[in-house]
């Protein structure tokens, strides 16, 4: 049976184990990096006060550049499910809006996480098959310079009601658009992968894990060679139900000029699938 394993970064086959892992699941975890514990805690700290308070109504996200604080009412639905998410979150991009208070903190990490991001992506090429590599129309870590939609959300779970849909958890199974999702271990925790035997997997989230799955682009531009797995985040149980979760998950995208395929630059492969999102969102 498939496991995920965390894989110490600083190993001499660090970038083997690591793109095997992404190859094996869809997902890799990397303990010993250089993204700061002490970084990701504060940020969770803050942004727990701020959706908390009423100044979150302040920053309502925008419909066209999609910036800014989305309530509950609305979260996503997933694909292919009927009930929405349990959860609010805000979209930060460097051009868009934020509180002034939280802005030089989220600022530093967005660049900070960017910059080993594309580490990762050169790992990923390196370990890439040649049959397969000479499918990239540009290296992988070119893809994302000059990039202005690399998305940062910081979502929030808040504690689990009584009476709530029976549907509804925190986050439906889906997959990402992106190249890569970079995410530190939530605050606490509950993201699962689908196996290829259609079983679920709970991601290890010991505190100071940094957890790193493949998107619908770095599928598509690999052939498929590299999978875009199922995930969820599950409801937690008895008394775990009253604490909240933070989560701060960074997006990895391309310029919307890369071409991924035959069929699809990463511009018009992002904004069919946000058709999808926008269509679910009026039901």
């Amino acid at each position: 049976m498939v496991e995920l394993v965390a894989v110490d970064y600083t190993a001499a086959d660090a970038e083997e184990q690591f793109v095997k892992s992404l190859r094996d699941t869809g997902f890799g975890v990397l303990r010993n990096h250089p993204i700061s514990k002490d970084t990701v805690s504060n940020i969770y700290k803050h942004w727990a006060e701020f959706f908390n308070s009423d100044e979150k109504d302040q920053f309502l996200f925008d419909p066209e550049k999609y910036d800014g604080f989305f309530p509950r009412a609305m979260a996503e639905t997933a694909k292919g499910h009927s009930v929405r998410d349990i959860k609010e979150y805000f979209h930060y991009y460097p051009w868009g809006r934020c509180p002034e208070s939280l802005k030089a903190e989220i600022e530093a990490y967005y660049a900070e996480t960017i910059k080993f991001a594309a580490t990762l992506l050169g790992w990923v090429e390196n370990q890439t098959p040649a049959e397969v590599s000479c499918l990239f129309r540009e290296p992988l870590s070119n893809m994302i310079n000059g990039s202005t939609q690399t998305l940062l959300r910081v979502l929030h779970y808040p504690p689990i009601e009584e009476g709530v849909d029976p549907g509804a958890i925190r986050a439906g199974a889906h997959e990402d658009i992106n190249l890569l999702t970079l995410l530190p271990s939530a605050n606490e925790p509950g993201l699962q992968v689908k196996a290829q035997d259609g079983s679920w997997l709970d991601v290890p989230c010991d505190f100071g894990n940094l957890i790193i799955n493949i998107g619908d682009m770095l599928q598509e531009a690999s052939g498929g060679y590299f999978p875009s797995t199922t995930h969820r985040v599950i409801n937690p149980e008895g008394h775990d139900s009253s604490r909240a979760r933070i989560s701060l998950p960074l997006f990895l995208h391309p310029r919307p000029d890369v071409v991924l395929s035959d069929r699809h630059t990463a511009g018009s492969y992002l904004q069919e699938r946000l058709s999808e999102l926008r269509s679910s969102d009026k039901k």
